[in-house]
């Protein structure tokens, strides 16, 4: 039984709310500039745009660089069936950022400048450069799957031969600026709160991405379960969600090192915002997963997962939103709430992922497992979603087509 795809839903109508107001919104960004669609001032030129649509942005991509590392560079192939929805997830994840670069710079048609017009003293510029680079070569790593698509398979052998230099590339250029974003705010360290600030702040954006980077694989894993009725690696996802505990314990440790180090741990009693919300990033994105992610019980249970993959993320976004804005306030003298159309726009953005993530998932060849075909003896359908999953069906592997697994 096929999908109707004119069918009338609830999430279609906010889909279809939420990007009507972002085309209001579009229009009043290009009709009357940053002043007219935003809160932005002098005091605090960066807003919503940069610290959600850039930072998290960035950041909640980096499942494709970490799965692509440990798939190609450290030859653990069993994580293999992960790889095409998180190299999918980054790539429409950069693509989506530059959309919203786009509205957050005053001359978005200059944009192309720091092609030609070096400034290479310039952080911004590294990762202007990293970006691009590194959405060409998530283009280049996404490519076979279009290719197999379309059945030309000679093309997809010839770009078998030479992957392994675009996921090295991918790798080191993924590094390179997810370490960059927090580097861009070594140059406020007047202004930002004490809390936040650190020389080690590109470590804390480069280590708390890849806590994010697990999250999101579990997450997405999840939500493509349950709408398109395939199973869920859970052997696989288990393992990520112990590794997303390792990584969020080296970074735990690795804040308190830094506070002690800094003698700020007085800063963690006073009764400020900032206190309750340095808490609260840590407490939701970091203690409580930890603690949650910790019991291989939970692990063991698709909802534990998901559960504790959501707070991993809540917190990571929450963290980006305290670097960028809570963090300068008090220097700034003013409060920064973002405008109508700055909510609106950002949300306009996350709904083309979805919208993206799911036209792609249902055309193209994203679901494999590592050997090519369907394992449904290790995989888990929550019962919950057979119904749901009504509408969608396994399509056997033809031969020669390396097990695509097809929801129409």
């Amino acid at each position: 039984m096929k999908t109707n795809p004119f069918k009338f839903t609830f999430w279609k109508a906010v889909a279809i709310l939420t990007l009507a107001a972002g085309a209001a919104a579009t229009w009043l960004r290009v009709t009357g500039g940053l002043g007219a669609s935003t809160n932005l001032t002098d005091a605090t030129p960066w807003g919503l745009w940069v610290a959600f649509d850039i930072l998290c942005g960035v950041g909640l991509a980096a499942g494709g660089f970490t799965m692509a590392a440990i798939v190609h560079i450290f030859h653990i192939k069993r994580f293999e069936p992960m790889l095409r929805p998180a190299i999918l997830t980054a790539f429409l994840g950069y693509l989506l950022v530059i959309v919203g670069l786009m509205f957050d710079l005053g001359r978005p048609f200059s944009v192309w400048h720091a092609i030609i017009m070096w400034n290479p003293n310039s952080v911004m510029f590294e990762v202007a450069w990293c970006v691009m680079l590194y959405t060409t070569v998530l283009a280049m790593e996404f490519a076979p799957v279009v290719l197999e698509r379309f059945r030309l398979f000679k093309l997809v052998r010839i770009m078998g031969r030479v992957s392994i230099v675009f996921i090295i590339l991918g790798v080191l250029l993924s590094t390179l600026h997810q370490s960059s974003l927090g580097s861009l705010f070594l140059i406020v360290p007047g202004k930002m709160y004490g809390l936040w600030y650190s020389a080690y702040l590109p470590a804390f954006f480069y280590v708390s991405a890849i806590a994010a980077g697990c999250a999101m694989v579990i997450f997405e894993s999840y939500l493509s379960s349950r709408a398109f009725g395939r199973g869920l690696e859970m052997h696989l996802l288990q393992e990520i969600g112990r590794v997303c505990v390792m990584v969020l314990g080296v970074y735990l440790v690795m804040k308190v090192v830094d506070l002690a180090s800094r003698d700020m741990f007085g800063l963690l009693l006073l009764p400020r915002k900032e206190t309750a919300f340095y808490w609260a990033e840590l407490v939701v994105g970091v203690i409580a997963p930890m603690l949650w992610l910790g019991r291989a019980k939970v692990r063991a249970n698709y909802h534990g997962l998901f559960a504790g993959a959501v707070m991993v993320v809540v917190g990571f976004v929450f963290n980006r939103l305290n670097v960028a804005t809570t963090a300068l306030e008090r220097s700034a003298g003013v409060a920064y709430v973002p405008k109508w159309s700055e909510l609106a726009i950002t949300m306009s953005i996350v709904t083309v992922g979805f919208i993206a993530f799911a036209l792609a998932a249902r055309y193209l060849p994203i679901f494999t497992d590592e050997h090519g075909h369907a394992r449904e003896e290790e995989s888990v359908v929550p019962v919950a979603w057979v119904e749901d999953a009504g509408d969608a069906r396994r399509q056997a592997p033809k031969r020669g087509d390396h097990g695509i697994l097809v929801a129409k």
